[in-house]
C-alpha cells in the first residue's frame, strides 16, 4: 500500500510540475506578445508623429489629414471597433492569423496615439512610461500570485470601464477640463484593477484548459490575454500621462 501511495503521489507531483511548467511558458508567451505589440505601437506612433510635422514645425499634408481633417474621427474610433470585432471573430481565425491581426491593431493604435509626441515632451513621455511599467509589473504580479478571487472585482471594473468609455465620448463634445481630470483619475484606478484581474483570469483559464491538450485554443488564449494586458498597460499609461506629462 505504501508503494502504491508513493506511485500515486509521484504521478500527481509529475502532473503538477507539467502544469506549472506549461503555465510559466504560457505566461511568458502572453507577456512576450504584449511586449512586441507595445514596441510596434511605440515605434509606429513615433514614426507617424515625425512624418506629420515638417522641419519648420508646421503640419505636413499627412499631419493635416490625420489631426485636422474628419479622418481624425475615424482614426480615433477605429481601434475601439477593431478590438470588439477581433474579440468576436477570433474563434474563426487560426492562431497565426489572430497574431497577425493583433500586430496590425498595434500599428493602428500607434497611428491613433501618435499625437502624444506633438503634445507632450519626450522626457515626460519616457518618465510616464517607466512609472507605468513599474506599476504594471507590480499589479500583474499581484494578480498572478494572490489567492484572493478577483472575479467579483472584475465585474465591477468592467461596468466602470463601460461608464468611462461613455463619459470620454461625451466629453469629446463637452471639452470640460474638470470632467477630463475626473475621467483620468478614475481611469487610473480602473485599469490598475483590470491589470491584476486580467492576469489572474489568464492564469485561471490556462489551468482550466491545460489538461485538455488543445494547443490551438491555448495559442489563441495567449493572444487574447496579451491583447487584454496590452490594453490595460496602454490605457494606464495614457491616463497617467494626463497627470505626469509636460506639454510642449
Amino acid at each position: 500500500m505504501a508503494d502504491l501511495n508513493t506511485m500515486r503521489a509521484g504521478r500527481v507531483g509529475a502532473g503538477t510540475l507539467r502544469v506549472d511548467a506549461g503555465l510559466k511558458a504560457h505566461m511568458n508567451k502572453v507577456y512576450g506578445l504584449m511586449s512586441v505589440a507595445m514596441l510596434i505601437t511605440a515605434l509606429s506612433a513615433w514614426a507617424i508623429a515625425g512624418l506629420a510635422v515638417g522641419p519648420d514645425g508646421a503640419p505636413t499634408a499627412l499631419g493635416q489629414a490625420i489631426y485636422f481633417s474628419p479622418l481624425k474621427w475615424v482614426i480615433m474610433f477605429a481601434p475601439l471597433a477593431v478590438v470588439f470585432g477581433f474579440g468576436a471573430m477570433i474563434n474563426r481565425m487560426s492562431a497565426a492569423t489572430a497574431q497577425l491581426v493583433f500586430y496590425v491593431y498595434a500599428v493602428l493604435m500607434g497611428l491613433s496615439l501618435s499625437s502624444i509626441f506633438l503634445v507632450f515632451t519626450g522626457v515626460s513621455i519616457a518618465q510616464t512610461f517607466l512609472v507605468t511599467a513599474i506599476a504594471f509589473a507590480g499589479l500583474s504580479l499581484y494578480g498572478y500570485t494572490t489567492k484572493r478571487d478577483l472575479s467579483a472585482m472584475g465585474s465591477f471594473l468592467i461596468m466602470g470601464l463601460i461608464g468611462l468609455i461613455v463619459a470620454s465620448i461625451v466629453n469629446i463634445f463637452l471639452a470640460s477640463s474638470a470632467v477630463a481630470f475626473a475621467i483620468s483619475a478614475i481611469g487610473v484606478l480602473i485599469f490598475a484593477g483590470l491589470t491584476a484581474f486580467d492576469t489572474q483570469r489568464i492564469k485561471v483559464e490556462y489551468l482550466q484548459h491545460a489538461q485538455m491538450g488543445d494547443g490551438e485554443w491555448l495559442a489563441k488564449s495567449a493572444i487574447m490575454g496579451a491583447l487584454n494586458l496590452y490594453l490595460d498597460f496602454l490605457n494606464l499609461f495614457m491616463f497617467l500621462l494626463q497627470f505626469m506629462g509636460n506639454r510642449e
